[in-house]
């Protein structure tokens, strides 16, 4: 059984005066799917959040979210919410009270709309009631997420969530998001932390200059047809070197050592190459201490995918 639609948007267009923020962009979001929106500074990105929450109408194209057709008003679907450019908050207000005020907002009682239970789920139950402008950047973007939860979203649009979190934050509204895409809600999510798009999605969209350069499963994107750069360290750096120039497919990258630790070798390969390399490193008696991409799948595309672009302007 094919998975129900939470976005489907077709040729979705949308300019400010002479500016083309959007070029005929299409999105499919499966209900319960983390997705991942990706893209240089002026891609679109936030416009294209914007029309997912209603703060915005497109100049064409049609856009369906949680399977309703959105019209011309200024106004999303029941079931969704999330936030950009950072979540809105009074600053005078306790954790607490910004949420029970949202909540009446939305014709809610606050003893009852369980805010209690947001603020432990976005981990702010220690400071609940601490006035929001002593808060961090990463507790008031907690905070937004908490505020958003309190709809009980069935499509949740955030914009660089994990912004100002420290890595214990980041773990806990990674945490979150992971539960609530079990649980059947889908989750759009823009961000430049390639680590967090590829801790968490299960496909993105590449936005560059308005229009879709990817869209798909991350896999897709380190496909076995992509050289990277792969950073070794092992037991024997120079047999190592030896074993790497001998084998097919496999360049060694000269600079390697200016940029890292003596013991450490680069060298830039497609994945078969790469795994023939390892098997020869064993057979050699060369332990294996590490392998790893030097800028990860989803950054390499990112830049191969983006950066004619720009060059072009």
């Amino acid at each position: 059984m094919d998975a129900l639609p939470a976005i489907r948007a077709r040729g979705i267009t949308k300019s400010f005066g002479d500016v083309i923020a959007l070029d005929g962009v299409d999105l499919d979001v499966t209900q319960g799917q983390i997705h991942g929106l990706v893209g240089p500074n002026g891609a679109g990105k936030t416009t294209l959040l914007g029309l997912l929450l209603g703060l915005a109408v497109a100049d064409s194209g049609e856009l369906e979210i949680l399977r309703t057709p959105v019209g011309r008003a200024l106004a999303a679907p029941d079931g969704v919410a999330g936030f950009v450019d950072g979540p809105g908050l009074y600053p005078s207000l306790t954790a607490r009270q910004n949420l029970a005020a949202l909540a009446a907002l939305r014709g809610h009682d606050g003893r009852t709309a369980g805010i209690d239970d947001v603020l432990d789920q976005v981990g702010l139950t220690d400071v609940a009631d601490d006035r929001a402008r002593g808060f961090s950047l990463g507790m008031r973007q907690r905070l937004g997420l908490g505020a958003a939860l309190l709809m009980k979203p069935r499509l949740l649009v955030l914009d660089e969530p994990s912004n100002g979190l420290d890595p214990s934050g980041k773990k806990h509204v990674h945490g979150v998001l992971n539960r609530l895409a079990a649980d059947g809600t889908s989750v759009v999510l823009s961000s430049h932390r390639m680590d967090d798009l590829e801790a968490l999605c299960s496909e993105v969209t590449i936005l560059a200059t308005g229009r879709v350069v990817f869209s798909g499963p991350l896999g897709k994107l380190a496909a076995e047809n992509r050289e990277l750069d792969y950073r070794l360290i092992t037991s024997d750096a120079e047999a190592t070197r030896r074993v790497a120039v001998g084998s097919d497919g496999i360049r060694v990258v000269d600079d390697a050592g200016k940029r890292y630790e003596a013991e450490a070798l680069v060298v830039r390969a497609l994945v078969p190459a790469l795994d023939e390399l390892v098997v020869r490193l064993v057979n050699a008696g060369i332990a294996l201490r590490e392998l790893a991409p030097v800028v990860s799948p989803l950054e390499a595309a990112f830049l191969a995918l983006t950066e004619p672009q720009e060059d072009g302007r």
